[in-house]
């Protein structure tokens, strides 16, 4: 009796792993997943691709001012994607107006950021940046609203926006 329940048992364990990497392999077909490997470009490579206010930004730690960011007013659903690679990084679903006069978000799409500590004003704080590039995104903070109680404070200038129903840019390579 205890080796068929046993055997029961087991033979669920299989069907349900069996059914997870079958709907898993199905998903991934359907919904290709961005590409989070490294590029690597050299500035002179980057600077050709971006404004020289972006490159600042981007991959000189700039920030820009507040409340000059069409991005920080921007209501429409769709995605926000990094300026210099165009990896997906924010859904406009986690956008919220934090007053602060930077686009911010409480939540980034799963792998698409990095983080290292920053002393630039002395007290530590937590930058981020685009996982794919490197390009220098914002800082995040933990004052931001439910559920996550994060503000990912980002610099408009780092973004691209690309409204629900447009297709995404490709990476670039």
């Amino acid at each position: 009796m205890l080796s068929r329940q046993f055997m029961n048992r087991r033979s669920l364990l299989e069907l349900a792993a069996f059914i997870s990497l079958t709907l898993t392999s199905r998903l991934t077909a359907a919904f290709q997943l961005p590409d989070f490997s490294p590029l690597k470009k050299s500035p002179g490579e980057w600077r050709k691709l971006l404004s020289a206010d972006q490159y600042g930004v981007l991959f000189e730690e700039a920030t820009e001012r507040a409340f000059t960011s069409p991005l920080n007013k921007e209501t429409r659903e769709g995605t926000y994607v990094c300026a210099a690679c165009y990896l997906p990084l924010f859904l406009s679903d986690h956008k919220y107006d934090s007053g602060t006069g930077w686009p911010s978000f409480y939540q980034v799409i799963d792998g698409a950021i990095g983080t290292k500590k920053d002393f630039i004003l002395i007290v530590p704080r937590t930058e981020y940046h685009c996982a794919r590039c490197g390009g220098h995104q914002g800082h995040v903070f933990d004052d931001g609203p439910p559920p996550t109680g994060k503000r990912w404070c980002n610099n408009g200038l780092a973004l691209r926006f690309v409204p629900k129903g447009q297709p995404l840019p490709a990476l670039r390579s």
